[in-house]
This record gives structure tokens, sequence and C-alpha cells, in this order.
């Protein structure tokens, strides 16, 4: 069910509260040190659970009630625990051989703003006219997913990947949210669930990295072939 049509202050809030997620991200790309990376998502999260309440009561949806408790409870704060737990185990604390710099890094998110941007406007022709909901949804939508593999390419700590995939989900969530509220609560729990079995085995994975090869770059992992 899509959102409906928004005017005036309630659009205006939206608006912010999408474009708050959106810079978040920018945070991830402007940061060698991770655990700012795991702050931000943790940011980002509550800003997801906040949007969550917002169209659940503006749009008269309870399960969005619930899913803003959901998100709040273990992206906002279960997640970024297990994340900086990793962190501590594994004696990290920054990236030291990113691809490109943060200036650069930042440069790059802005084009896919950009590139998101231009995309939504095309796309939002095609599926609802010049409708501002529609606008907006895919905007984020598509800019965090597009700044999520850019993390995913620009980075090369295992951790900062996983945060790369967790801010494509983010991305994800937020499109559904300002599109279709009106999916299943049911989605948001198996989604969770996914979610955590991830962190938890990336856990898993880390500590056998450092433990068999004394580091957990990315670039280390052709040692393990054979």
């Amino acid at each position: 069910m899509p959102t409906p049509s928004l005017t005036g202050l309630t659009q205006a809030i939206l608006d912010l509260i999408a474009m708050c997620a959106l810079l978040l991200t920018f945070v991830m790309l402007g940061s060698h040190w991770i655990r700012n990376h795991i702050l931000a998502f943790a940011a980002q999260s509550w800003v997801l659970a906040v949007l969550s309440a917002f169209i659940g009561f503006s749009g008269h949806y309870p399960a969005l009630l619930v899913i803003a408790g959901l998100t709040l409870l273990l992206r906002g704060l279960v997640l970024p625990h297990l994340l900086v737990r990793i962190l501590d185990r594994a004696h990290l604390n920054r990236e030291f051989a990113p691809v490109l710099q943060p200036a650069m890094s930042v440069a790059m998110g802005a084009l896919c703003v950009l590139l998101a941007y231009g995309a939504a406007l095309r796309l939002g022709q095609t599926v609802d006219g010049q409708s501002p909901v529609t606008r907006i949804g895919l905007t984020s939508l598509l800019a965090v997913v597009l700044i999520g593999f850019l993390m995913l390419i620009l980075r090369r700590e295992a951790v900062s990947h996983l945060l790369g995939l967790l801010v494509i989900e983010n991305g994800i969530f937020l499109g559904s949210l300002i599109l279709m509220p009106g999916l299943p609560l049911l989605l948001e729990f198996v989604v969770v669930f996914d979610l955590l079995l991830i962190v938890v085995a990336l856990g898993m994975f880390v500590r056998h990295l450092r433990a068999e090869i004394g580091s957990t770059d990315s670039r280390a992992l052709d040692r393990l072939v054979g």
C-alpha cells in the first residue's frame, strides 16, 4: 500500500528525516575510524525508527509503531553493540589502507546522490507521475544503497564490509517505509533475524582471520587459498 499524499508540514518532516538518514552515510564515508562508522549506523537506525513511527502515526499504520520499536532496539542498540564487541575482540580501531581518502570518498558519495536523484526523477515519472513522496522514497533508497556499495568497494576491513551491507539494507528499509508502509510486520522480523545471524557469523569470521593470519584486511584473504 503506497504512502498517502503528504502536504505542508508533514511532507517537510518526511524530507528532513530522509535527509538525516542520508547524511549519516556520509559520516561513514568521511572517517577512517570504524567506531565512528558504527555510531553513525546506530544513529541512522534511530532515524529510521523515528521515520517508521512518524509514518505510522500520520498514515494510520499501527504495525509501523511496532516496527519502530524493533528498529530502535535491534538495529539501533543490539547490532551496534555486537559490532563494537567484534572491534574490541579484534583490536581494530580504524581503516589503515582505504582505496580512497575520506574527501574523495565523500565526493564520490555526492555523485551517487546526484545519480540517485536523476534516476528517481525518471522512475518517478514512470511509476507515479511527479509525486513528491515517490521522489523522496526513490532518491533515498537509491542514494543510500549506492553509498553502501561504495563502502564495500572503498573499504578493506571485514567489519567495514559488513557495515556496507547493513547500510544497503537500511537504504532498502528506508525506501520501503516511504513507498510501501503497508508491508507485513513478519517481513521485518525475518530481515532483522537475518541481520543478527550475519553479524554473529561475521564475528566468528573476524576472530578466525585474526587467529590465522593476524589481520582482518580483506586483501589478506588470498592467504587462505589452498
